[in-house]
């Protein structure tokens, strides 16, 4: 299929070859995540805090791109397996701080590791300037659309 000289109609299109990668990409990386105990969206929150600085759950909602209820879910079942805790912020008793615990920061870079192997795995068809010619369009891409 890939060195097809005739594709499909649906494999001219860009959406559709973009929607079907992201797919397989993602089953890759949920079976690469499964024996850590989290999924792609679990992971994200703790790469979000662990970026330093004590977060909010408002404040990572909004660096995750989701809405409070998603958080508050994701939250819980982090904090549910002992990755993460809730505490009260010192400055305003609204808020919730979430941080990593010991166990989160070692799910994290085990998780992170897994990751990365399965990046590698999906890209492997390609040599790597190819690789990282497509990771750095669509991060081009990605970025212009927030601008």
């Amino acid at each position: 299929m890939a060195n097809d000289p005739y594709p499909t109609p649906l494999e001219s299109r860009l959406g559709y070859l973009l929607k079907h990668a992201q797919a397989q990409l993602a089953r890759t990386s949920a079976e690469a995540l499964a024996p850590y105990g989290v999924d792609g969206h679990e992971l994200a929150v703790l790469v979000v805090l662990s970026a330093g600085e004590p977060l909010s759950q408002v404040e990572a909602a909004g660096r995750l791109g989701v809405d409070r209820t998603t958080m508050v879910s994701l939250i819980d079942g982090l904090e549910d397996h002992g990755l993460v805790e809730r505490r009260r912020s010192p400055q305003d008793r609204r808020k919730n701080i979430v941080e990593l615990t010991a166990a989160g920061q070692d799910c994290l870079r085990r998780a992170e590791n897994a990751r990365r192997a399965a990046e590698r795995r999906f890209l492997a068809p390609l040599d790597e300037d190819a690789a990282v010619s497509l990771f750095r369009a669509l991060r081009t891409l990605v970025l212009a659309e927030r601008e």
